[in-house]
């Protein structure tokens, strides 16, 4: 699992991602990502998500929001 600091920062670019592709502000970026199902499953260590690229789990939320 990664550090506390190394998952904020993991979180931080995810949300910058999902700002500039979705074309919203940051802020809500920030609550769309945390009220996400793959929020939860980056912080499940045994999904291994946080292994995964930024850009690939930005894209699980866009999918996500997508089947909503």
């Amino acid at each position: 699992m990664l550090s506390d600091l190394l998952m904020w920062n993991k979180i931080g670019r995810i949300i910058t991602i999902l700002s500039e592709r979705l074309n919203i502000s940051s802020e809500h970026s920030l609550d769309l990502f945390y009220m996400s199902k793959t929020n939860g499953r980056l912080h499940d260590p045994t999904t291994l998500l946080y292994t995964f690229s930024d850009w690939y789990i930005a894209d699980e939320v866009i999918r996500e929001l997508q089947t909503a």
